[in-house]
């Protein structure tokens, strides 16, 4: 008898989805060994899965603090897959067959168009290149930076906590090893006023979610911003207003009992962090209706395509004002820097708007029924599991089965994005082909 050979035709967001949802569980099974817990013991699958699922998916939400629960082992484990989930498990894998001197496919190639969010395949081997020595000489500079600081608060041991923090800063992941030196779940609170950790971890979170490709008109044109693509001139705009707008807000709500130069520092660090990182250095607590409902929002928001942030993102954000402008203008078509948006885009971003905040709120309506809190407070960590953020207002580790396993959902949801997660799911030849007949409807 013949051999019949059985092949599955798989599409790069389904492979993409594998690679994640693979390197989930192999670092859950790293972090249920005893050698990953610092009492030498057998983690919960449970629990693995759920610090996997968040560094993986660079959210930052945890049920154990890192620093007291989890061995240097353990930690490391962490570091690295939030670097990978970071970077993207598909230029991980190709950037090392790259090493290997094997030669990148064509699929190989589509798959890395997906996971840096690429206009064009051309160039996309010399793009992931850029990309992994952009990344690491930032978070070796990001090290340098944070070493002065750390090492004169906890000698020695700093060294691990600078690379630490600036690999997690730069993949917006907001996990901490701070917890054994100012208390569990602590973050960063121990320097709210130390510029010298602030502005560093600032620059990272900024950096990482800024995207690749704008990294690479920045460092192709410079200062030339006419030169630059709509997207990244987008993003930069985007970028600067949802720091400076949001960091007077917060000054004017809260920190009015801090210092002045404290009280900039907070307001300038807690507008940075929702997107999407997940540090603080103000207990979240204590900050105002009105601040919280901001940090939602700039959580929502998140980073740019093709960065280490989640979110609806930065370009998203700027199409709907742009569609916005449009309506109010009477105009036909949406316009950004004098070029005009196609309308599938317009639609792509108002799908996304609605598919994040519909899962969002669903996740915590059943949340705060399930547990019985508060649906704010459960608001608040479902827009953090969703945007990939990490901010947390103390619940998540005294949380049930179930919604774990809800946050866990949305967390990866936040990560592989909404779009990659339809196209994986939909078969793509089953698009409609005839035309239903119009009827107008109104709106407003």
């Amino acid at each position: 008898m013949g051999r019949r050979s059985f092949r599955i035709k798989l599409s790069s967001s389904r492979i993409i989805l594998a690679g994640f949802l693979g390197t989930i569980l192999l670092g859950a099974l790293l972090l249920a060994l005893p050698l990953s817990s610092r009492a030498r013991q057998w983690t919960s699958f449970r629990d693995a899965l759920f610090t996997s699922t968040s560094a993986v998916c660079v959210t930052g939400l945890v049920v154990h603090d890192t620093a007291t629960y989890w061995s240097v082992f353990g930690q490391a484990v962490i570091l690295l897959l939030i670097q990978i989930g970071g970077l993207g498990v598909i230029s991980v894998a190709a950037f090392l067959a790259g090493l290997s001197g094997r030669r990148i496919s064509l699929l190989q190639r589509s798959m890395l168009q997906d996971t840096i969010s690429a206009h064009q395949i051309g160039g996309i081997v010399r793009m992931t290149g850029f990309l992994f020595r952009t990344v690491f000489l930032v978070e070796l500079a990001g090290t340098l930076l944070l070493l002065p600081a750390f090492c004169r608060a906890y000698g020695p041991a700093g060294i691990w906590m600078a690379v630490f923090h600036a690999v997690s800063a730069f993949c917006n992941a907001g996990f901490d090893i701070m917890g054994s030196k100012t208390g569990p779940y602590s973050s960063l609170t121990a320097f709210r006023g130390h510029w010298g950790v602030v502005l560093p971890i600032c620059l990272l979170i900024l950096i990482g979610g800024l995207g690749f490709l704008t990294w690479d008109d920045i460092a192709v044109h410079r200062h030339r911003l006419r030169k630059y693509r709509m997207q990244s001139k987008a993003i930069l705009l985007a970028t600067l207003l949802l720091t400076v707008i949001p960091a007077l807000l917060l000054f004017l709500l809260d920190f009015s009992g801090f210092p002045p130069g404290e009280r900039i520092s907070l307001a300038l660090f807690q507008a940075v962090t929702p997107r999407t990182a997940g540090f603080n250095t103000a207990e979240l607590t204590a900050v105002s209706g009105g601040g919280r409902g901001l940090l939602m929002a700039l959580m929502l928001i998140g980073g740019a395509p093709g960065s280490t942030a989640g979110g609806i993102k930065t370009t998203t954000l700027m199409v709907l004002l742009a569609n916005a402008s449009a309506i109010f203008h009477r105009r036909k078509n949406a316009r950004l820097f004098g070029r005009r948006i196609e309308d599938a885009t317009v639609k792509t971003a108002a799908a996304l708007l609605v598919l994040y905040l519909s899962l969002i709120l669903a996740g915590a309506f059943v949340i705060g029924a399930v547990e019985g809190l508060p649906f704010s407070a459960c608001l608040f960590e479902t827009f953090s599991a969703a945007g990939t953020v990490g901010l947390s207002l103390g619940i998540t580790p005294s949380l049930g089965l179930l919604s774990h396993l809800i946050l866990i959902g949305l967390m990866f949801f936040g990560r592989v994005g909404g779009l990659t997660l339809m196209s994986a799911a939909i078969n793509q030849k089953d698009a409609e082909v005839a035309q239903c007949p119009v009827e107008k409807i109104s709106v407003g």
